[in-house]
């Protein structure tokens, strides 16, 4: 709570910088959002899929980044940190390494994506009484796998070296097949954005969870957000037996 709490306030301190990464984070998000806009001012659905849906779906995925980029931003570096012996100031601490790593930076600009996409939540037509539980579930959801799926592809560097760039685009992969209907997808895509790029549990069974709530798709939900987590920290933890220290003991507080 301390770090986070650190993170929040050096990223208030410059507020001018704040405001503009956020502003610009929620342009972005809705300039791409009125590309679906444009397109359903002529069609009214694909395959099954609405304006609602879309917004419902956009708003998912971005307050799930959002959460990611806030709270556990760290894990972005990751594979830097490992390829180059940078792991050693956290060894130093009796706290939870993969945490405490995860929780050591935040990016302003994921306010950005919290707003927009609460804000398209909103606008989706599903925030209702019995729908809100779902609502909650949801992008809570989209959070979790994606913070999973880059320490997952950052974890690699363990491994592999050097692998910054493949590890953003895996992540980045991931985020570009979650905003698209998973009906556009055919079966060797699905099966790939429920595996290797879990898209599938980042936003399309999370917001299939909104849409037609059913106990089955929570389970499936849940189940998946335990299956990434368990697998990301197994996969850190057992790569962390092949770490090489970079001889950086410095101390963080």
């Amino acid at each position: 709570q301390a770090l986070i709490a650190t993170n929040l306030k050096a990223s208030f301190a410059l507020r001018g910088s704040f405001w503009i990464q956020a502003a610009f984070m929620v342009m972005n998000n809705l300039i791409f959002f009125s590309v679906w806009w444009i397109f359903f001012q002529e069609f009214d659905e694909v395959r099954g899929w609405r304006l609602g849906d879309m917004a419902l779906l956009y708003g998912t995925v971005a307050f799930g980044f959002g959460l990611s980029v806030v709270f556990g931003g760290g894990v972005r570096d990751l594979a830097h940190n490992i390829a180059n012996g940078d792991l050693d100031p956290y060894l130093t601490q009796p706290k939870p390494l993969l945490l405490n790593a995860a929780l050591s930076k935040t990016y302003a600009s994921g306010w950005g994506d919290l707003l927009s996409g609460a804000a398209l939540i909103a606008m989706s037509g599903y925030v209702r009484w019995d729908t809100l539980p779902a609502i909650v579930i949801a992008p809570l959801a989209a959070g979790i796998v994606l913070t999973s799926t880059a320490i997952l592809a950052n974890s690699l560097a363990f491994w592999l070296g050097p692998i910054d760039n493949l590890a953003r685009q895996i992540w980045e992969f991931t985020v570009t097949f979650s905003v698209y209907p998973p009906s556009v997808y055919g079966t060797a895509v699905r099966v790939l954005v429920f595996t290797a790029l879990p898209a599938g549990f980042v936003a399309h069974m999370p917001v299939e969870l909104v849409r037609n709530f059913s106990w089955t798709t929570l389970a499936v939900v849940l189940g998946g957000v335990l299956l990434y987590a368990s697998l990301a920290i197994w996969l850190f933890h057992r790569g962390l037996r092949r770490y090489e220290s970079g001889n950086r003991f410095g101390i963080r507080a």
